[in-house]
């Protein structure tokens, strides 16, 4: 299948299987993972941290994250399109009685640094405790610009917040404007790093952060069922995603930009170029066009879609220029039956 739908969907390459079946591996709760260990210290030092924890997912690793900061009762501010927001479950809420206070994004990902501010609470009885800002780069597929970040961490020290990185993509997001990832999480309390999309690993997220936030993030993983054992056969194939797949998302990229100016050729869909800024396009479709019908009509030619008013179209490893070409004859065809 030519699968559109997510960067989630990479396989994992023949060099991480092959790590995979040659891991040395020991026990991770006992601290015993070679692999693990070794994942762990590298993280942390290429990214500018105390210390790093192996995660079985991002959704965990932002959980852990919001925990760690933030005791019961307290608050922090997202987006209102932060993942850790709209797309993980409420955890923060149900499983860390943290309290979201989520603020409207604007075109470009950013939150407007005034509405950050006017959401502080007061040191008052009434109020949540703000504890902790947490941004997301890229967010939508979009990019937040350096001095953005900047601004953003000066602002939180000015407020006495802590902040956090969901960082799913910051790989992309630091392609994009081909810096080093270290370049962006320096900026940042806490970052969270998915392995398991573009970079291909079959599972796996990193949380970076000082050695107390790490320490308290791993009791509340041992909590939440997190604490995994044989872990380094992951944890092989997680060290190659960090090492060897982060200059690759430049074609992930080119290949978007590529699918974009092919899909602006088509009537009943249209694309903002100017937000094709990394891996995703965001396809507006014109009024009546059914596209639960299109995407089954796709998938029976071998090519997957998520239907919706506004198609996410995602390009990734397992996504090739050919493939591109086969999805935009495909769609014309059944657009035009």
């Amino acid at each position: 299948m030519i699968d559109f739908r997510s960067d989630t969907v990479t396989m994992p390459t023949p060099a991480m299987r092959k790590a995979m079946a040659n891991a040395e591996v020991g026990d991770d709760v006992y601290g015993d993972d070679p692999s693990v260990n070794h994942l762990e210290a590298m993280s942390a030092e290429m990214y500018g941290f105390d210390a790093a924890l192996f995660t079985s997912s991002g959704t965990q690793a932002n959980l852990l994250a919001l925990m760690s900061h933030c005791e019961r009762g307290d608050e922090y501010i997202c987006g209102q399109q932060a993942h850790n927001y709209k797309f993980e479950g409420g955890g923060a809420a149900v499983l860390g009685s943290v309290q979201p206070q989520p603020l409207n994004n604007q075109a470009d990902g950013s939150i407007l640094l005034a509405e950050i501010k006017a959401a502080i609470k007061p040191d008052d009885i009434h109020f949540a405790k703000t504890r902790l800002l947490s941004l997301e780069n890229t967010i939508g597929g979009k990019v937040l610009p350096q001095e953005y970040l900047a601004q953003a961490q000066t602002l939180a020290f000015d407020n006495k917040l802590k902040i956090h990185l969901d960082g799913a993509r910051v790989a992309n997001a630091a392609v994009a404007q081909n810096i080093e990832i270290s370049e962006i999480t320096q900026y940042f309390d806490s970052v969270s790093i998915c392995l398991s999309k573009g970079l291909c690993a079959p599972v796996g997220s990193i949380l970076l952060g000082d050695e107390r936030l790490i320490g308290k993030a791993r009791r509340w993983r041992k909590m939440l069922g997190g604490g995994m054992r044989q872990a380094g056969i992951l944890a092989a194939a997680a060290s190659l995603a960090i090492t060897d797949q982060v200059e690759r998302l430049a074609i992930d990229h080119d290949n978007a930009r590529y699918l974009a100016e092919q899909l602006t050729n088509l009537d009943e869909l249209s694309v903002d170029l100017s937000l094709v800024q990394t891996n995703m396009v965001y396809v507006q479709v014109a009024t009546g066009l059914d596209t639960a019908l299109l995407a089954a009509k796709l998938k029976a030619n071998g090519i997957l879609i998520s239907p919706s008013a506004t198609i996410r179209l995602v390009t990734h490893a397992d996504i090739s220029r050919q493939d591109i070409d086969t999805f935009i004859t495909e769609l014309k065809r059944h657009l035009t039956s």
